[in-house]
């Protein structure tokens, strides 16, 4: 099989590449390949790295760049709280790197990662039936440690510019921990309130006036929360709570680009 053992894991494994298109790409390669899943592909920098709506995402040397190949891992009606296991996950491995004090790490809807208000970690995530049948899932996360994109209309930052000591093979070892943790206790799809309840734990703007773009539309309301699928509940003004499925989320009376803004998108 592809990739070495990982230490203390021996479920999962680990492909280490010094460079990649994008290690997305390349973990839905190997799952085409016949590869049986619980594989991690990391790459030293991306040449293609892709956001979210096909949006380029820079990836220069010194950050993280990872993705995880799950094959099967629960039925298709349970895989809607995916996002938030590896948004858990994340956050505990930036964590365990060691924050300095007053460092505020949150979760932003629906699993965007913000380091002292700024965005500082891009997930993607894609699904793909393969010609035998199986399922293919890869989830695959950029995590700034040195250097992050052009923050463009909205902040971003990195670990090491916020006084976090971090290396890309540190924060690997620690996001391949906290995610079997997280994937653990998601459990198929049978721990989604479990992992919901990490979630809003360390989640931000709940009880806040946000704003959504929608792909036609925008709209503000109320944040009220997730339900148990991870969908986000909005109060509208009218009072009836919309579900909203996705979109890019703003919190309220936040200038976009201000190098003091608490947050706001950057993908």
């Amino acid at each position: 099989m592809t990739g070495t053992a990982i230490d203390g894991l021996s479920d999962w494994r680990h492909l280490d590449l010094p460079t990649a298109g994008s290690t997305n790409a390349e973990a839905m390669a190997l799952a085409a390949a016949g590869d049986p899943g619980n594989l991690w592909v990391t790459a030293g920098e991306q040449t293609a790295g892709r956001g979210r709506r096909g949006r380029d995402w820079s990836s220069p040397p010194g950050n993280l760049y990872a993705s995880v190949l799950l094959i099967d891992p629960a039925p298709v009606t349970r895989l809607g709280a995916l996002p938030l296991v590896a948004a858990v996950a994340v956050r505990e491995a930036i964590a365990a790197c060691g924050l300095p004090a007053d460092t505020r790490l949150a979760i932003k809807w629906p699993n965007d990662i913000l380091l002292n208000g700024g965005k500082c970690c891009g997930m993607l995530l894609e699904s793909t039936t393969l010609r035998d049948g199986r399922l293919a899932v890869v989830i695959g996360c950029g995590i700034n440690i040195v250097s992050y994109p052009d923050p463009g209309m909205y902040r971003a930052t990195a670990l090491n510019r916020e006084g976090i000591s971090a290396t890309p093979a540190m924060l690997f070892a620690n996001l391949a921990r906290a995610f079997d943790t997280a994937f653990a206790l998601w459990g198929g799809g049978r721990g989604v309130p479990a992992v919901r309840d990490q979630w809003l734990l360390h989640a931000q703007g709940i009880g806040e006036t946000i704003t959504v773009n929608l792909a036609n539309a925008r709209i503000e309301g109320l944040f009220e929360g997730i339900d148990a699928d991870g969908v986000l509940l909005l109060r509208t003004g009218e009072g009836t709570v919309r579900p909203i499925s996705a979109g890019d989320l703003f919190f309220d009376n936040v200038e976009r680009g201000a190098p003091g803004a608490r947050e706001k998108e950057q993908e």
